[in-house]
């Protein structure tokens, strides 16, 4: 059976991104990825979660490692009886949920998912540990099949070799539309924003569309304006941590500024990814904030004196009026048209 991660880069490889095996969890670091192909290994589900939380891993990476730390919660209690078996999974669950806030409650629809499957083992007497993996393998390869599905729509909005503007690291979401790129046999070109503080748009979308075989420029995250009015750029694009159901986006920090350049120059700007049911409006969401010292380091270098404050909102918030469509599994839909959309499958 053809695997739904085949033709991708590395760092769309089920295995590559976070993975569960002898009683370990070995997380890439994307933290250094490209300079250095390291992994973080976590013995308990607390070190799986505090991954999540340090950034180990970013994007949908986390929801990857969410799923990877139930498994090891499974083997860490291996030995208890059913009854604790299921204790210890529900509280390993609220654990790793609540890695980051902004996308806890998506988080825990995983962490829900591989809950389900373990008890459901436990109760037939068979291995919960196995039943999370076959769930959560399965799971990624639905998800990349219904982002496949939304490649092939969202391409048709896409003239024939274009020029494309990134933000941040889309994930498979950008994966998928690459290898849409390539089947149309599209000579594309890409401007990519580096992505402060951790450079997700330099170490990570930019080498996956270098992978592919694409032309990829990198810019600094203050150039997009000046790009967006000179380099005749067709369409701005992102992936999305969490898309409302009342049409906001919220993604990487530096997205609405982008966003607003775009519409100045009548750029259109099409979000890939799928309204999230959890969040019915743009009140429900949590923007974090992290630590304020990440400000003022890059890779591990201090870039100011030590007097200097640092702030970080890890996210900010696009207003639906900016978005010109949201490319999704049934379709590229208007923002106004989200609280209607129902999954394909």
């Amino acid at each position: 059976m053809l695997r739904a991660d085949h033709d991708l880069a590395f760092l769309f490889q089920f295995e590559n991104i976070a993975w569960y095996e002898n009683g370990a969890v070995r997380i890439l670091d994307r933290r250094i990825y490209p300079a250095r192909e390291e992994y973080v290994t976590c013995h308990t589900h607390q070190e799986v979660a505090k991954a999540i939380t340090d950034m180990v891993t970013q994007s949908y990476g986390p929801f990857h490692a969410a799923a990877m730390g139930m498994a090891l919660a499974a083997y860490e209690c291996r030995g208890k009886t059913a009854a604790e078996q299921k204790t210890y999974l529900k509280s390993a669950a609220t654990v790793i949920a609540n890695a980051r806030p902004t996308t806890a409650r998506k988080m825990r629809t995983w962490t829900d998912d591989c809950e389900r499957d373990a008890v459901a083992a436990i109760d037939a007497g068979n291995d919960a540990c196995d039943a999370i993996m076959a769930g959560a393998t399965e799971k990624f390869s639905r998800r990349y099949d219904r982002i496949d599905r939304e490649a092939r729509f969202f391409i048709e909005k896409i003239p024939k070799n274009p020029t494309i503007m990134t933000q941040c690291y889309g994930d498979a979401d950008v994966g998928m539309l690459l290898r849409a790129l390539r089947a149309r046999g599209d000579d594309a070109k890409f401007f990519t924003p580096e992505t402060r503080p951790y450079l997700q748009g330099a170490r990570l979308t930019a080498s996956v569309i270098c992978d592919m075989g694409f032309d990829v420029t990198l810019i600094t995250d203050n150039m997009p304006g000046y790009v967006l009015g000179h380099k005749h750029v067709d369409l701005f694009t992102t992936s999305a941590d969490v898309i409302t159901l009342d049409g906001h986006v919220v993604n990487k920090v530096g997205t609405f500024q982008i966003a607003l350049c775009a519409n100045y120059y009548g750029v259109p700007y099409y979000v890939a990814g799928f309204p999230d049911r959890t969040h019915p409006d743009i009140d429900s969401v949590h923007i974090e904030e992290r630590n304020g010292d990440e400000v003022r380091h890059a890779m591990g270098v201090l870039t100011c004196k030590s007097g200097v404050k640092g702030f970080y909102p890890a996210f900010d918030i696009t207003p639906p009026e900016l978005v010109t469509g949201v490319a999704t599994d049934i379709g590229v839909l208007k923002p106004t048209e989200l609280r209607d959309y129902q999954p394909a499958e």
